[in-house]
């Protein structure tokens, strides 16, 4: 395992967590966190990545605004309530730019839990340099939120890069309905591997540290994150 380096980056005013192999690497992958933004564990898998020689550039959705492991929840959900879908994927862009331009990375992807799953389905289908796409439990409910202007499966029929999504199959915030809506869209594609995941039983957010109590949901992580690394490894490969 190469030896690592890692900081918080003002990237053009954006904050952001960097996380890479000594000396940088020409695979990258943009994290787009769940609702704990770059909280611990956000750090940690970006930090794994790095271990296996991919650059991870940490969007932050709360924009610096205090760490958000010890911010209440409802103070959390308030937040997300607040993000605006069009501006939010401008600052995406702007990473993506940072990562090819001044990182030097040749094949970049993106992954992203919870909120961030969702923007990972409509970046991909918005910016075509992307190598992939994981995203893990994508919050698409079926009646979407307010602030959700844009339709998740419209922009995932238009992903060129492999997919990989993974569905709890217990999830209380996604139906099921919404879920094939978004395995349809993988499908109907001309292009592009989807390789989906159903974790029976497992809940919303399974990745989650303090989810594992229960645990399926901790069977359920333990099980996709090796794969979803892999997977990034296999994509972001230059030849």
């Amino acid at each position: 395992m190469p030896e690592i380096e890692s900081s918080t980056v003002n990237v053009g005013g954006l904050n952001t967590y960097l996380s890479r192999p000594e000396g940088g690497s020409a695979a990258g992958m943009l994290l787009l966190p769940m609702i704990t933004g770059i909280g611990a564990q956000v750090r940690e898998f970006a930090d794994t990545l790095a271990g296996h020689g991919v650059t991870a550039l940490s969007w932050d959705p709360w924009r610096g605004r205090p760490s958000a492991d010890e911010t209440p929840m409802d103070v959390l959900f308030k937040w997300m309530a607040e993000l605006d879908d069009e501006a939010s994927l401008a600052e995406m862009g702007q990473l993506l730019d940072y990562l090819h331009a001044d990182l030097g990375c040749q094949k970049v992807g993106t992954i992203g839990w919870c909120l961030g799953g969702r923007f990972a389905l409509i970046l991909g289908g918005i910016d075509h340099r992307l190598a992939n796409v994981v995203a893990y439990h994508p919050t698409v409910p079926g009646t979407p939120y307010p602030n959700h202007t844009l339709d998740a499966a419209e922009y995932t029929a238009q992903i060129q890069a492999p997919v990989m999504m993974l569905y709890p199959g217990g999830d209380d915030l996604v139906p099921v309905e919404s879920f094939q809506r978004l395995q349809a869209a993988l499908q109907s594609r001309a292009e592009g591997a989807s390789i989906v995941h159903v974790y029976p039983g497992a809940e919303h957010g399974f990745s989650a540290r303090f989810r594992h109590s229960n645990p399926v949901n901790a069977r359920a992580s333990h099980l996709a994150w090796p794969q979803a690394v892999a997977f990034i490894q296999a994509t972001t490969q230059v030849e």
